[in-house]
């Protein structure tokens, strides 16, 4: 019996450059995919909030709205993964870029062959979770002292204060949840959670767990809920919970 196919994926491309988005739209399309381009920021902020794409793939020079200012009025109320796309390659640039909540982040010029991989990486972790949870029908919700978190839509509330988090953050507090009081390793984080090697100065999972720990304290959480075990990994405190 043949496997069934995959649904194609929606990708939302939100990209000014006229030569490269087309390129990029066409070779992205010959993979399978079904892809909206939207050359402006402000369209694409409005595409994207109406729902139904698997992956947007973000300039972060843009005109209308910038890249950036575009993520964060996206993240207030979707956790769709963003993977950025940007002529802006250096450290801070990258940092700032994963600080806001994006899932990954490719500088220009890039190869069409590594944003094939990269794409495939982030739906396959997509079909992953989404697999996930519809064989787990009972998960609806999930009480840890004052934190609760709702699998159904990938949301978090502490103390009744959502913590409006990425999906990647959300992955990350469900990991130190259902392993409290134990240090997780960031190559069993890597792993697990983003879906790559650890690289010894790869500092994304730095960034996202940077990003949850000040959600947490922000909602009323304890600094010292999500702890740093130098050397080890994270873990999350049960006590401060």
């Amino acid at each position: 019996m043949n496997a069934p196919a995959l649904m194609p994926a929606r990708l939302l491309l939100i990209e000014d450059d006229p030569l490269l988005s087309e390129r990029v739209q066409h070779h992205l399309a010959e993979q399978g995919h079904l892809v909206t381009l939207c050359r402006r920021g402000d369209d694409g902020l409005e595409a994207a909030r109406a729902g139904g794409f698997d992956l947007v793939l973000l300039d972060i020079l843009l005109p209308g709205l910038d890249g950036l200012s575009l993520l964060a009025a996206l993240r207030e109320q979707d956790g769709v993964p963003v993977m950025l796309l940007s002529a802006l390659g250096d450290e801070q640039d990258r940092i700032a870029g994963l600080s806001s909540g994006a899932d990954d982040y490719l500088p220009k010029p890039f190869s069409l062959a590594e944003l094939s991989v990269r794409v495939d990486a982030i739906l396959r972790r997509v079909r992953l979770e989404r697999r996930r949870w519809q064989v787990q029908p009972d998960a609806a919700c999930r009480q840890y002292g004052a934190l609760t978190l709702h699998p159904e839509n990938e949301t978090a509330d502490y103390a009744g204060c959502p913590l409006a988090l990425t999906e990647t953050e959300f992955r990350l507090l469900d990991a130190f949840c259902q392993h409290r009081d134990q240090v997780l390793s960031k190559p069993y984080l890597y792993q697990a959670i983003l879906h790559r090697s650890f690289g010894r100065h790869d500092r994304a999972l730095d960034l996202h767990v940077s990003h949850l720990r000040r959600k947490l304290r922000a909602a009323g959480g304890s600094a010292q809920l999500l702890r740093t075990v130098w050397g080890q990994g994270y873990m999350l405190a049960s006590e401060l919970l």
